[in-house]
């Protein structure tokens, strides 16, 4: 495993990486989109999903802090299950970017142009940027950028908060009945779609041997994060839900609706620039994470070893970023050229970051030796990520193609290295 990344991550760092890696995009749309499938009931899901949030994170960290290297979820695999599973969950990790990142830059364009007038080439000019702009910042180094994640969750923190705060006298009891409108089944299905806005706890863990103190800072981070990660959730979808804001748009601007409300014209403008900044922070914190799983997997040849390369002068794995930001573009043209929707994005990105869950759940339940009631953690960890598997319809499909398609290709290069 490649070595020599600087150790300068703290607690504060950490919390901000986790909390800005998990309040991205989804904040914006998911509880809007849940609530349209499941009614008042989809509440229960976001209930569900924000207790299952801690056994993921700390399975995650505990597998980090027991062993502090780069790699995350990668890592975990190859030390539980060998290298053929790490690659695995390697290229699930670029099916996950590639539906992922043009996903999330878009939703920013939309809610750009919902205040401005843009066109739909500008739109997707300006997600092409921004994916630029998180690149130079981590190329720049993993200081630089968690400083940018401390100020972008202090601003998501207090904006969510004084949106809550302020609709909650809008909130009318006749707005939660009936309470499953579409029966049982559909809270299901609003878990498939709110997944996605809890992933990102195993993304801080992806650079775990640049933490200064990980078997100390990781667990408080941990703790820190969910209770507040859940708490703004479950407020927001409350609200959306209780004052009926996803009943307009088709339940994908719920947010804008409910700061429209509040502040008239000058609210579109403030969930645009909110909406700017908090995907900027996550599409920024995923580069950080998602270029150290590339830099990991090419030092074991799950891809090409070029890429296992340190820039000299800032220690980051540069050439991952080159990749990754290759990558990412040439998916975002894709989308422009088909037409593709950002719910279908959505669930592909659920798709392949469960399956990388049930991997990572399963090395929790092999390598850690956790005491008393943390032991079943793991279990519960990977128990909840197979259970959502199957409401994720046919695009876990497509995320499980690529993975496959990486293992093959994994398996090809090592039967070159034998001579076969």
């Amino acid at each position: 495993m490649p070595d020599g990344l600087k150790r300068v991550i703290t607690l504060r760092y950490a919390v901000a990486l986790y909390v800005s890696s998990v309040l991205g995009a989804g904040v914006l749309v998911i509880p809007g989109l849940a609530a349209r499938a499941a009614g008042p009931g989809s509440l229960v899901a976001w209930c569900l999903l924000s207790v299952a949030s801690y056994p993921f994170a700390y399975t995650f960290s505990g597998l980090s802090a027991r062993n502090p290297e780069s790699g995350g979820i990668y890592s975990f695999a190859r030390e539980a299950f060998g290298v053929r599973a790490a690659s695995l969950v390697a290229w699930l990790f670029v099916a996950w970017v590639v539906a992922g990142a043009p996903a999330i830059s878009l939703a920013a364009g939309y809610y750009l142009a919902s205040s401005l007038p843009m066109t739909r080439p500008e739109t997707f000019l300006f997600a092409a940027l921004l994916l630029l702009a998180a690149f130079l910042v981590n190329y720049r180094g993993i200081r630089f950028s968690g400083r940018i994640q401390l100020a972008t969750v202090a601003v998501i923190v207090l904006v969510l908060s004084f949106a809550v705060a302020a609709s909650s006298a809008s909130v009318r009891a006749s707005n939660f009945v009936p309470f499953l409108p579409e029966g049982p089944a559909s809270v299901g299905v609003a878990a498939a779609l709110i997944v996605w806005s809890f992933l990102g706890y195993e993304n801080v863990s992806n650079v775990a041997g640049e933490f200064k103190d990980p078997k100390r800072d990781f667990h408080r981070s941990v703790a820190i994060s969910v209770v507040l990660v859940s708490a703004l959730y479950i407020a927001v979808a409350v609200v959306i839900v209780g004052t009926g804001a996803y009943r307009s748009g088709g339940g994908v601007t719920p947010f804008s609706t409910l700061m429209s409300t509040l502040l008239g014209a000058p609210g579109g403008a403030v969930i645009s620039a909110l909406a700017v900044v908090i995907i900027f922070s996550t599409v920024n914190a995923y580069t950080a994470g998602m270029a150290r799983i590339i830099y990991a997997a090419a030092g074991d040849g799950s891809f090409p070893r070029a890429l296992a390369k340190l820039d000299r002068q800032t220690g980051v794995p540069g050439r991952a970023l080159l990749f990754l930001i290759a990558v990412t573009l040439g998916s975002l043209l894709v989308f422009y050229a088909l037409d593709l929707g950002i719910q279908s994005a959505f669930l592909t990105t659920s798709g392949a970051a469960i399956l990388t869950y049930v991997v990572g759940s399963a090395a929790g339940v092999r390598l850690l030796d956790a005491k008393g009631a943390r032991r079943l953690l793991p279990w519960a960890a990977l128990l909840a990520s197979v259970s959502i598997l199957p409401f994720i319809g046919v695009p876990l499909a497509v995320s499980l193609a690529i993975g496959l398609a990486g293992l093959a290709y994994s398996w090809s290069r090592a039967g070159r290295r034998v001579g076969l």
